[in-house]
């Protein structure tokens, strides 16, 4: 992950070395030589690996058992925020979809709607911390497009990526599995993500400084399946945050599930954010964090394992029961439905 005291400061007046232009231009979509530059020596160069030097229009993988595949697209204003960018973020929010499936990841495309007049020190920026989060993940660029529209048709660059996995267990991970009695896990503090952004957004400062948790979490939920823990769901809870991912849930699985809003870890600067902003932690995006739904009686170990695994906050918040939708128990025992929004409390953050 990167921050703004981790990635040096972009120097606009720096040439860079794949470009003739200090901004994006049509021609870097036109598909001559300004295009091909551009791709060679800064998409490939950055995220490049055999099957993207080869100058494929696709790749050609060779899984040794199931895939899962998910595709996903990002938009985040700012691009640069506290504890990422717009890059490594399109690279963690995929990598943690397949994990989520139980998904070993192996293989990124990538695709950039760039707008005419974004500055090429900036995109060189983003593709770079892009091509970083990927070699940390340990999963490789394989095929991409690149695509420029006219000035004012977009907000800059628009990142969307696919990525494929190999499963690591035969038995199916999801909300069809659950049973009552299962308990539900979350790895870390919610939240963070959402109002790291929003800050950011707004010019506000808070002590402590906020910072996105946006991150991997491949290692953390992959650990629980190859330690032999009965995983039953995993899910990540972005956009909408932990109470629309638990309504999602109850509602696929066709049971109810209760949560302790006491047992449920947020930061202090998470809540006193929230409270100024008059937002609900609970329903503020992670880009870090999972949910994991097993049985009662391997609790303990989950928890073990988790926190092994660099998640020391991770918290058994409640179960799942028979009935419908999420009740959220209060500090004082008062309860409340924890539903979906009719709407988006915080848009453009992912």
């Amino acid at each position: 992950m990167t921050d703004d005291r981790d990635t040096p400061p972009l120097d606009l007046s720096c040439p860079l070395p794949f470009s003739d232009y200090d901004r994006v231009v049509l021609a870097h979509g036109g598909g001559g030589r300004v295009m091909r530059r551009l791709i060679r020596e800064l998409f490939v160069r950055e995220l490049g690996g055999d099957e993207l030097r080869r100058g494929h229009d696709g790749a050609v993988l060779r899984p040794t058992g199931p895939i899962a595949m998910t595709t996903d697209a990002f938009t985040v204003s700012p691009r640069r925020f506290p504890g990422g960018d717009l890059g490594s973020l399109a690279v963690h929010g995929t990598v943690n979809d397949l994990a989520m499936c139980g998904a070993r990841p192996r293989a990124l495309a990538a695709s950039f709607i760039l707008e005419e007049g974004l500055p090429l020190a900036e995109l060189a920026a983003l593709v770079a911390s892009m091509g970083a989060a990927a070699r940390a993940c340990e999963v490789e660029v394989v095929t991409g497009d690149t695509k420029v529209v006219e000035r004012g048709s977009g907000d800059g660059v628009y990142i969307t990526t696919t990525g494929v996995g190999e499963l690591l267990r035969a038995a199916p991970i999801g909300p069809a599995q659950l049973r009552p009695g299962d308990a539900v896990i979350v790895s870390g503090g919610v939240g963070e993500h959402g109002v790291a952004v929003m800050a950011a957004r707004e010019g506000l400062s808070f002590e402590p400084p906020l910072r996105s948790d946006a991150g991997s979490v491949v290692r953390p939920a992959l650990a629980l399946i190859e330690a032999g823990v009965d995983v039953r769901c995993l899910r990540d809870p972005t956009r909408g945050g932990l109470a629309s991912a638990l309504a999602e849930i109850a509602d696929d699985a066709d049971l109810r599930i209760d949560v302790r809003e006491a047992a449920v870890p947020v930061a202090p600067a998470v809540a006193d954010a929230c409270e100024l902003l008059g937002l609900d932690p609970l329903y503020v995006a992670c880009e870090g964090r999972f949910v994991a739904f097993v049985p009662e009686d391997e609790v303990g170990r989950a928890l073990a394992i988790l926190r092994a695994e660099g998640c020391p906050d991770a918290a058994r918040i409640g179960a799942a029961a028979t009935g419908s939708g999420v009740i959220l128990e209060g500090p004082t025992g008062g309860r409340r439905h924890l539903d979906l929004l009719s709407g988006e409390q915080l848009p453009r953050i992912c």
